[in-house]
């Protein structure tokens, strides 16, 4: 057995998104504008992050359940049932979201507007991550 780890969220969707069974499965499928609000005491480590900049944003998808290992993918009945880790559904063991999204604006390195966000509100964010071109940052 694997010790435990424990994730501390740095922060939270706010979005108008609030049932995510209503939510588009992905941002580019309708997903309104939302704003990432970054816990105080990360605000050194957002401090960085501008307007205009794509990133990726990992989220506990806390109404997921966790004990789902086969779906059928994007909820279509005639789909063939998959393994979770070969779909994006949020339902699986460990739900860690992933989402790509590009910063709209800045509010004192705290609050970040983004498109594309498709988490409903109040979903924990664990990490953001910059997108990374095909040279290698430094």
């Amino acid at each position: 057995m694997l010790p435990m780890t424990v994730i501390d969220p740095i922060g939270r969707v706010v979005s108008p998104l609030t049932d995510r069974h209503a939510a588009p499965k992905q941002g580019r499928e309708g997903a309104p504008e939302a704003w990432i609000e970054v816990r105080p005491e990360f605000r050194e480590a957002a401090r960085d992050l501008r307007a205009g900049n794509a990133v990726l944003v990992l989220t506990w998808l806390h109404e997921a359940d966790r004990s789902v290992q086969v779906v059928r993918p994007r909820g279509d009945p005639d789909a063939a049932l998959r393994g979770v880790f070969s779909t994006r559904s949020p339902d699986r063991p460990n739900p860690i979201g992933i989402h790509r999204v590009t910063i709209l604006a800045v509010d004192d390195a705290l609050r970040f507007k983004v498109r594309d966000l498709e988490a409903i509100d109040g979903t924990p964010i664990v990490d953001i991550k910059p997108v990374l071109d095909r040279r290698i940052e430094r």
